[in-house]
């Protein structure tokens, strides 16, 4: 076996380790997602489009949050023009049962 061939099989390692640190630098996600100051419901209830900005910002985190569920909540009752609300924005919406079907 040459130097060359030494040399060659030493750089294909380097590659493939240089290509497995930009994978795994790629793929890193934060631990926690960020948590911007949320304002009071009252501010929210008055200001729906920034609360929708503010929830869009956090991202697929958004689901997690309590405050933005109730406020895509209200979002959608305003789209699809239901004249009431359910739920207050400070209130979280109640899961969904897992049962079957009617007793």
């Amino acid at each position: 076996m040459d130097r060359s061939d030494v040399l060659y099989a030493a750089a294909i390692i380097v590659a493939i380790g240089v290509f497995l640190a930009i994978l795994s630098a790629i793929n890193q996600r934060p631990d926690e997602p960020p948590e911007p100051a949320a304002p009071s419901a009252s501010a929210a209830a008055n200001d729906l489009p920034a609360e929708l900005r503010r929830c869009s910002l956090l991202g697929p985190w958004d689901a997690e949050d309590l405050h933005c569920r109730a406020v895509w909540e209200e979002n959608r009752h305003r789209f699809f023009g239901t004249s009431a609300r359910s739920l207050p924005l400070a209130a979280a919406p109640a899961p969904l049962a897992s049962g079957g079907g009617a007793p």
